[in-house]
C-alpha cells in the first residue's frame, strides 16, 4: 500500500492568508494526500486578514514533507530572524520531493539557503530583491526550476497548486480540481499585474519604491547570515 503523500505547509505569524489557504484549497483535493499546517506550537497564529488559523502539527512533531509549501506576507520577511524556523524549512527541503513557495514565501526559501543560483518568482513588488540572494527574478506565474516550484503574488497560488496537481498526478486530476472549486476567474478590471493595460503604472513604481526601502535591509542581514 503506498503511504499518502505528505504536505508540509509553514503557518507563521502575519502570513498573507490567501497565499496559504488559495493553495490548501487545492491540495484538500488532492488525491490520498495529507496536508499539515506546522508551526512552533498549535496556538491560533494571527494572518495579516484579521484572524487566525490553528496548525495541526509542530515542527517536532511534523512528518518528513514529500511537498515542502512556504506561503508568504510579512511575516516570511520576519521569519529571517528565526533559527529554528529556516532551520526547519532547510531540514525538510533535503528529504522532499518538491520545496514550493507563493509570493514573498520564496525570500523565506532564499533566507535558508535553498535559492541560490536558481529561477524563482515572487510577487511583483519584492521580485526584484531575489537577486541579492543569488536568485535569478523570473516575472513568471509559476516558475519551476529542478525541485524547486515557486508562485507569484497571492492569487497565482491557486495557478500554482493546480500545476502541482499536474507534476504529482496528471492533467485530468487538475481540471477536476479546477472545476469542483469553480475556478473560473473573471475579474472587473484588467489590472491585477503590473504588465495589464489598466494597472496604475505610478502606483506600481511607488509600490516598488516603498517595499524596497522597507525590505532591502532585512534582505541585506539576511544574505549576511548566509555568509
Amino acid at each position: 500500500m503506498t503511504a499518502p503523500l505528505q504536505i508540509v505547509a509553514l503557518l507563521f505569524p502575519n502570513v498573507t492568508q490567501l497565499d496559504l489557504t488559495g493553495p490548501a484549497q487545492v491540495f484538500a483535493r488532492f488525491p490520498d494526500a495529507q496536508v499539515h499546517f506546522v508551526w512552533k506550537d498549535q496556538n491560533p497564529v494571527p494572518t495579516d486578514s484579521g484572524f487566525s488559523i490553528v496548525p495541526t502539527s509542530t515542527f517536532q512533531e511534523a512528518p518528513q514533507a514529500d511537498v515542502l509549501f512556504v506561503p508568504g506576507g510579512a511575516g516570511a520577511f520576519e521569519l529571517f530572524e528565526d533559527d529554528a524556523a529556516l532551520s526547519f524549512i532547510a531540514e525538510q527541503a533535503a528529504g522532499a520531493r518538491l520545496i514550493t513557495s507563493v509570493c514573498t514565501g520564496s525570500f523565506t526559501l532564499a533566507a535558508a539557503g535553498l535559492l541560490g543560483g536558481k529561477r524563482a518568482t515572487s510577487h511583483w513588488a519584492s521580485l526584484h530583491m531575489l537577486e541579492d540572494f543569488g536568485a535569478e527574478p523570473v516575472r513568471e506565474r509559476v516558475v519551476r526550476d529542478g525541485r524547486i516550484i515557486t508562485g507569484a503574488g497571492v492569487t497565482s497560488g491557486i495557478d500554482f497548486a493546480l500545476t502541482l496537481a499536474v507534476e504529482l498526478y496528471d492533467e485530468s486530476v487538475a481540471r477536476e480540481i479546477q472545476l469542483y472549486i469553480e475556478y473560473d476567474p473573471a475579474p472587473p478590471f484588467d489590472a491585477g499585474s503590473p504588465s495589464r493595460p489598466e494597472a496604475d503604472q505610478q502606483a506600481v513604481k511607488e509600490r516598488i519604491a516603498s517595499v524596497t526601502e522597507h525590505r532591502s535591509p532585512m534582505v541585506a542581514r539576511a544574505v549576511q547570515r548566509l555568509r
